[in-house]
């Protein structure tokens, strides 16, 4: 087990990598922001900040994994 870095300067980073992990599989699939927003019935800024590696919440992780037929871990490992 690792202890927590004391600042969470590492945590923009990450956010920025499961964004673009949700944008790739998004543009593999063919589908737009618009198709997976209304699909996971999210927001549509919801969806353009997830990609963008804003805060997200796991709840609307786990609506857009859904939508995209995905497993959460594919999303954020």
């Amino acid at each position: 087990m690792r202890d927590l870095p004391d600042d969470d300067d590492w945590t923009p980073d990450r956010l920025k990598v499961i964004g673009e992990r949700v944008r790739a599989e998004r543009r593999r699939q063919g589908l737009t922001q618009d198709q997976v927003w209304q699909a996971a019935r999210v927001d549509r800024r919801t969806v353009q900040n997830v990609e963008s590696g804003r805060e997200m919440k796991v709840g609307t992780l786990l609506r857009i994994a859904w939508v995209l037929e995905v497993s959460l871990a594919d999303l954020v490992t």
